[in-house]
Protein backbone atom coordinates (compact mmCIF):
# COMPACT_ATOMS: atom_id res chain seq x y z
CA UNK A 1 0.00 0.00 0.00
CA UNK A 2 1.73 3.58 -0.56
CA UNK A 3 2.24 5.66 2.10
CA UNK A 4 0.69 8.46 1.05
CA UNK A 5 1.54 10.30 4.67
CA UNK A 6 5.11 9.95 3.80
CA UNK A 7 5.19 10.91 0.48
CA UNK A 8 3.72 14.16 1.34
CA UNK A 9 6.61 14.35 4.52
CA UNK A 10 9.38 14.43 1.54
CA UNK A 11 7.18 16.52 -0.68
CA UNK A 12 7.37 18.96 2.36
CA UNK A 13 10.75 19.22 2.94
CA UNK A 14 11.61 19.26 -1.15
CA UNK A 15 9.00 22.61 -1.38
CA UNK A 16 10.94 23.85 2.16
CA UNK A 17 14.34 23.44 0.52
CA UNK A 18 12.96 24.38 -2.93
CA UNK A 19 11.70 28.22 -0.83
CA UNK A 20 15.41 28.77 0.22
CA UNK A 21 16.89 27.72 -3.25
CA UNK A 22 14.74 29.21 -5.68
CA UNK A 23 15.41 32.89 -4.81
CA UNK A 24 18.84 32.94 -4.30
CA UNK A 25 18.79 31.07 -7.91
CA UNK A 26 17.07 33.93 -9.65
CA UNK A 27 19.06 36.65 -7.51
CA UNK A 28 22.26 35.15 -9.27
CA UNK A 29 23.01 37.99 -11.53
CA UNK A 30 24.79 34.91 -13.77
CA UNK A 31 21.71 32.84 -14.27
CA UNK A 32 20.52 32.46 -17.89
CA UNK A 33 17.35 32.48 -19.54
CA UNK A 34 17.67 28.30 -19.96
CA UNK A 35 18.26 27.80 -16.86
CA UNK A 36 15.14 29.82 -15.55
CA UNK A 37 12.55 28.19 -17.88
CA UNK A 38 14.12 24.87 -16.89
CA UNK A 39 13.64 25.62 -13.09
CA UNK A 40 10.16 26.83 -14.06
CA UNK A 41 9.44 23.59 -16.03
CA UNK A 42 10.61 21.85 -13.07
CA UNK A 43 8.57 23.57 -10.45
CA UNK A 44 5.42 23.09 -13.01
CA UNK A 45 6.04 19.57 -12.61
CA UNK A 46 6.13 19.84 -8.80
CA UNK A 47 3.01 21.80 -8.97
CA UNK A 48 1.26 19.05 -10.93
CA UNK A 49 2.60 16.03 -9.10
CA UNK A 50 1.49 17.47 -5.47
CA UNK A 51 -2.17 18.03 -7.06
CA UNK A 52 -2.54 14.84 -8.25
CA UNK A 53 -0.94 13.77 -4.22
CA UNK A 54 -3.81 15.80 -2.59
CA UNK A 55 -6.16 14.62 -5.00
CA UNK A 56 -5.26 11.51 -3.89
CA UNK A 57 -5.50 11.94 -0.15
CA UNK A 58 -8.76 13.04 -0.79
CA UNK A 59 -9.74 10.02 -2.53
CA UNK A 60 -8.07 7.71 0.23
CA UNK A 61 -10.08 10.20 2.82
CA UNK A 62 -7.32 11.60 4.76
CA UNK A 63 -7.87 13.80 7.70
CA UNK A 64 -8.68 17.32 6.39
CA UNK A 65 -5.38 18.67 8.03
CA UNK A 66 -3.35 16.57 5.65
CA UNK A 67 -5.37 17.79 2.66
CA UNK A 68 -4.44 21.62 3.98
CA UNK A 69 -0.85 20.66 3.85
CA UNK A 70 -1.17 19.31 0.68
CA UNK A 71 -2.29 22.16 -0.42
CA UNK A 72 -0.50 24.83 1.03
CA UNK A 73 2.43 22.95 -0.75
CA UNK A 74 0.86 22.80 -3.55
CA UNK A 75 0.19 26.71 -3.38
CA UNK A 76 4.21 27.06 -2.24
CA UNK A 77 4.88 25.69 -5.53
CA UNK A 78 2.49 27.42 -7.53
CA UNK A 79 3.88 30.97 -5.66
CA UNK A 80 7.35 29.68 -6.67
CA UNK A 81 6.63 29.16 -10.69
CA UNK A 82 4.94 32.72 -10.35
CA UNK A 83 8.41 33.66 -9.00
CA UNK A 84 10.37 32.28 -11.76
CA UNK A 85 7.73 33.31 -14.69
CA UNK A 86 8.43 36.71 -13.73
CA UNK A 87 12.13 36.35 -13.66
CA UNK A 88 11.54 35.35 -17.19
CA UNK A 89 9.46 38.05 -17.97
CA UNK A 90 11.84 40.36 -16.64
CA UNK A 91 14.68 38.83 -18.91
CA UNK A 92 12.94 39.20 -21.77
CA UNK A 93 12.42 43.19 -21.52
Amino acid sequence: MTDWIEILKEQTATGDQMSREVPQMLANPDISEAQVKTLFSALEKQAEFVEKLRMALEKFGHDFSVIKAAERLEERYADLAASVAEKLKAMRE
